[in-house]
């Protein structure tokens, strides 16, 4: 099993969401977050004082999948969630060496 972890534009969440659903994922985690990478945010007027908004709006998505789907999952975030500026985002994975569902006690591939 592998965790995928998306950072991405916030308007683009229904499209990926609806893209990975299409694919057969059924779970994935939500979170807000603010950031910046390469960017750094920019430069905003507000009522004649200059400020720095170098925390730019995010969104993150995690999701555990088997390894058979890992790089369709990846392909489908990539091409989903790409608007071709700056800031389009991160994928990050990593290996997940368990996975436990709380109400039933079943492990592995089963509790995703």
């Amino acid at each position: 099993m592998k965790k995928i972890e998306a950072i991405i534009k916030p308007f683009k969440l229904d499209e990926v969401k609806d893209a990975l659903q299409d694919i057969g994922l059924q779970g994935i985690t939500v979170l807000d977050a603010k950031g910046f990478g390469r960017q750094k945010g920019h430069t905003e007027l507000y009522r004649g004082a200059e400020y720095v908004v170098d925390f730019l709006p995010k969104v993150k998505l995690e999701i555990i999948v088997e390894d058979s789907i890992v790089e369709q999952a990846i392909q489908t975030i990539q091409q989903t969630a790409f608007t071709g500026r700056i800031g389009d985002g991160k994928i990050f994975i990593t290996p997940v060496e368990e996975a436990i569902r709380v109400r039933t006690g079943e492990k592995g591939p089963e509790a995703i």
